[in-house]
């Protein structure tokens, strides 16, 4: 077996990136820290080639997503009538939202940036989970609508439909907040 601190070295620098993956997948902080255990075990367990690889990263992503998709369709079914309730102040009639977020250059900006970060996370929580791991998947992940289709076992309507809704639901979530904040 190879030495413990160079595989706790990597953990450190990868753990964020895994973990945020995860929980903008999954919505939840515990299932989000139990993938990204799962994650790593599995990491140790292929320790051998990834130590050297220098597409670790994107292996890490990869099995992060696929855990998190099979975790999502295991459990689905149980919670599917929670993730079916439509929110009543969603509107289908508003414009799309584009969240883009300016680099930070000052002090001042970096923590705008930062605010606008977590008020984006906030608002994607509260997304259906159709709807937030559709979108998650797409500008995130940078999946297209027939691999997330394929891998979701959804039709390519239904893809396209959830992330236009979940689109329409940040808007609307987040329009107040960037008026106030004067983005």
């Amino acid at each position: 077996m190879s030495d413990p601190a160079q595989f706790e070295q990597f953990l450190i620098n990868y753990q964020d990136m895994v973990y945020s993956t995860a929980y903008r997948l999954l919505g939840q902080e515990a299932e989000a820290r139990d993938v990204s255990q799962e994650v790593f075990l599995r990491a140790w367990e292929h320790w051998e080639q990834l130590s050297q690889s220098p597409t670790v990263g994107g292996w890490l992503k990869t099995v992060t997503r696929n855990l998190c998709i099979n975790h999502l369709q295991r459990y689905r079914a149980r919670w599917k009538f929670f993730t079916d309730l439509k929110s009543a102040d969603a509107q289908d009639d508003e414009p799309g939202l584009e969240a883009t977020f300016a680099a930070p250059e000052t002090l001042d900006t970096e923590l705008l940036t930062a605010d606008q970060r977590s008020v984006l996370e906030e608002a994607l929580e509260r997304l259906p989970e159709d709807q937030r791991i559709a979108l998650v998947l797409y500008h995130y992940e940078d999946l297209d609508y027939t691999e997330i289709a394929e891998r979701l076992h959804v039709s390519l309507g239904k893809v396209k439909t959830d992330i236009h809704r979940a689109r329409l639901a940040l808007f609307k979530r987040l329009q107040p907040r960037r008026e106030e904040l004067g983005v």
